[in-house]
């Protein structure tokens, strides 16, 4: 499965903080199917919508 990011998060946030978690709720708000998912070797916090397939008939 195809994913587009559509924001990224330092993981070394302040106690308490989840802005990743946060933007995805608002995104899901919208209608978008975003979720969180961990760059372990950025050590970051990526936001995540599947890919839309091109429209193959144009």
């Amino acid at each position: 499965m195809h994913r587009t990011v559509l924001e990224r998060f330092p993981a070394g946030g302040p106690r308490g903080s989840r802005p990743a978690e946060e933007f995805a709720a608002a995104r899901r708000r919208e209608g978008v199917a975003a979720e969180v998912v961990m760059d372990l070797e950025q050590d970051t916090y990526l936001v995540v919508a599947p890919q839309q397939p091109a429209d193959q008939g144009r």
